[in-house]
């Protein structure tokens, strides 16, 4: 049985952000809220949390996960970011994008896309994020919550923990943030290439929209 976690979304309680942060210390799979879309999330480096994310999204090794960043800084120690592409993830600001980068060697290869070798990165804005981030002192491993067979992710906590709440450790409640995912920008290849387009505008970027 998941605990669940009402919690403020612009004045997150101090003391639900620790219970979280044990939880996922402690190899949970949580649900959280983002800038777009609720989320699932574990610690990078928890191989099992991962499979366990796998199996209630029902994605192969293809799936492309994304790392939830504090900020630059700590995205350049997963992924190779130049200065065009510094300057460019700088420009989109926090939140409504996800960018794909070769990944370095800190990445664990269970997490990289399997043929590629890429990671996804986003900062985010929403500030449950942006206080879990902190109070763990390194990123999350994140998968939208969209769940087989449904055509859009999950917005409504209590239908959330209806759905799941055998599946996961903890579900934290921050209200609806919404069903449009983030703009996800491909930067391996010399011009952005839009993979998939959300919530960000391709024009600020200039991206052009792949395949």
């Amino acid at each position: 049985m998941s605990q669940f976690f009402s919690i403020h979304p612009d004045n997150p309680q101090p003391r639900l952000i620790r219970q979280a942060v044990e939880i996922i210390r402690g190899g949970g799979v949580i649900v959280l809220p983002t800038d777009s879309c609720y989320a699932l999330a574990c610690r990078v480096g928890d191989k099992a949390a991962m499979e366990r994310i796998r199996a209630i999204r029902k994605v192969d090794a293809r799936h492309h996960f994304g790392l939830l960043c504090r900020d630059l800084a700590e995205a350049a120690v997963y992924a190779r970011i130049d200065d065009r592409q510094f300057r460019l993830i700088k420009s989109a600001g926090r939140g409504a994008y996800a960018f794909i980068l070769h990944a370095t060697r800190e990445v664990p290869r269970r997490l990289l896309h399997p043929r590629r070798k890429t990671i996804g990165v986003r900062i985010p804005a929403h500030r449950v994020v942006r206080a879990l981030l902190a109070e763990l002192a390194e990123p999350l491993l994140s998968s939208t919550l969209m769940l087989p067979g449904d055509a859009a992710p999950l917005d409504d906590a209590p239908e959330i923990r209806a759905r799941l709440e055998r599946k996961v450790d903890l579900i934290l409640d921050g209200g609806s943030c919404g069903i449009v995912p983030t703009t996800v920008i491909d930067l391996t290849a010399e011009m952005p290439v839009i993979t998939r387009e959300g919530r960000g505008s391709a024009k600020l970027l200039g991206a052009t929209v792949g395949a």
